[in-house]
């Protein structure tokens, strides 16, 4: 593709060069350039790519990307070499990436979602529901990619980086998907990943305080702020008019064509008669012209809210309510609430819960429909701020009715040492407790503890399918764990 056709829907270049030159690929990493590569330098929190310029034009590029603002100077560029100047080169590698690719987004239905939480279980729900309807899907998240029900490899982050989010796109388009459901961080939307993207349906599920640091957010409103780019990059919504931001969007694009959906506010797909239960929940909503009882095997409240959301989706899409019905009662959503079967009929839920806002709202969750205790075993990662371990030992001491403090992925650092400053926060409470290192142990003794109307909750590893002890990741896979250990139960 020759290089004038990669900036088209870039406004105000300056270029110095030949734009007739053929292009055969784009990178940001100065290592991956071949021969006739654009190579596009991002000026990222750590690392500058204006440094490694040098390095690009030996590897083989033959255009190179810089922003606004750069130290020209100090960039020493050949005479051969095409040279672009862009106001922002996070923006123009994803609109150039989208153009290499022959712009995928448009060849199928794109639906967007993000929020602070919800955002993993709400966009398999909606992946299961278009599923069983027929279609091809592809489903882009914090967990893994998948095309067409096969996963086709793990996630580092939420929302990829714009180059290889119109890589996936490209494939998914040979694989003949004809809907994505993507999860769209705030820090995806900030840093431009996905524009370039044709979305057909945007979906906001909540907001509250999270990822406010110097790399992240400087303040709420600019967390607010980058989701709302979602909602000026499409006119079709769905909103939870339940979070007071959500009612926020309405008022500020009042001309987009939106469906709310709510438990206590007036909304177009209402839930009413709402039980919940420690294994699943069920509710009434009107589906299409029928008024219907939806049960999903993900208990709690805020899975009303992921379930009604998927609702939205389906009826933008036509599909009718026995598919959806079908769709929301068998599916499961690895390690997000994930109940795992056993023959001692003990729910045993594994969850990705390790901050300490998320372990405190899923075991405040999990005790509001509970008749019998709340048992939660949990670790924290080494090498990660320690300082929230002391606070997610209070939290769980507070709240659960016996905790085992337990290892998790203990990386380089000693998990005595870890499990010794959860149980500082542990002390300031009244809660129960056992401290055992050994994860799998700790389990063993969970089970043995507990009844058909308690819970246990496995907090920390969720979808993780191995254990990282000095620098080694080792298999782990706390459904096979739980699974062993009961049928070793007579």
């Amino acid at each position: 593709m020759k290089l004038k056709q990669l900036l088209v829907g870039l406004e105000n270049l300056k270029v110095k060069g030949n734009l007739e030159i053929e292009i055969n690929g784009i990178e940001k990493n100065s290592k991956e350039v071949k021969e006739g590569y654009l190579f596009v330098a991002i000026k990222g929190f750590a690392v500058d790519g204006h440094a490694f310029i040098k390095d690009a034009v030996k590897n083989g590029a033959t255009a190179v990307m810089i922003e606004e603002g750069c130290d020209l100077k100090s960039i020493k560029v050949p005479e051969s070499i095409t040279v672009v100047m862009a106001k922002n080169t996070r923006e123009a590698l994803a609109i150039t990436s989208s153009n290499f690719y022959g712009n995928p987004s448009s060849k199928f239905k794109l639906i967007g979602v993000t929020g602070t939480k919800g955002k993993t279980t709400t966009t398999f729900m909606i992946k299961e529901i278009l599923e069983r309807a027929g279609k091809k899907v592809g489903l882009i998240g914090t967990i893994a990619t998948y095309i067409n029900g096969k996963k086709i490899q793990d996630s580092d982050r939420t929302t990829p980086e714009s180059l290889e989010l119109q890589k996936i796109f490209k494939d998914m388009v040979n694989e003949g998907v004809e809907a994505v459901v993507m999860e769209v961080s705030s820090q995806s939307l900030k840093l431009h990943r996905v524009d370039g993207c044709e979305f057909d349906i945007v979906l906001f599920t909540n907001f509250s305080e999270d990822h406010i640091s110097p790399n992240e957010h400087p303040d709420m409103q600019d967390y607010f702020n980058s989701k709302l780019k979602l909602f000026e990059m499409c006119t079709t919504g769905i909103v939870n008019v339940d979070d007071l931001h959500g009612t926020k969007i309405l008022k500020l694009f009042p001309n987009n064509d939106i469906i709310t959906y709510g438990i206590d506010n007036y909304a177009k797909v209402l839930a009413k008669d709402i039980t919940v239960t420690n294994s699943y929940v069920d509710f009434r909503v009107k589906i299409t012209d029928r008024n219907e009882r939806v049960k999903t095997k993900i208990p709690g409240r805020f899975s009303v809210y992921n379930s009604l959301a998927a609702i939205c989706v389906a009826q933008k899409f036509g599909i009718s309510s026995d598919v959806v019905k079908t769709a929301l009662e068998e599916i499961k959503v690895p390690g997000r609430s994930e109940l795992v079967d056993n023959k001692l009929e003990i729910p045993i839920m594994i969850d990705y819960a390790h901050s300490p806002e998320s372990l405190q709202n899923i075991l405040q969750a999990v005790k509001s429909y509970t008749r019998g205790k709340v048992i939660s075993v949990f670790g924290c990662g080494g090498d990660r701020d320690s300082g929230k371990r002391a606070i997610m030992g209070e939290i769980s001491g507070r709240i659960a009715d016996y905790t085992f403090i337990t290892s998790d992925n203990p990386r380089t650092e000693d998990p005595q040492k870890i499990v010794n400053q959860i149980e500082e926060g542990m002390k300031k409470t009244n809660g129960k407790y056992s401290v055992v290192v050994d994860r799998t142990e700790a389990i063993q003794q969970a089970i043995k503890m507990a009844t058909k109307r308690d819970i246990i909750v496995l907090a920390g590893k969720g979808h993780e399918p191995y254990q990282e002890i000095n620098g080694v990741k080792y298999p782990y896979d706390e459904r096979i764990i739980v699974k062993d250990l009961i049928e070793k139960i007579k």
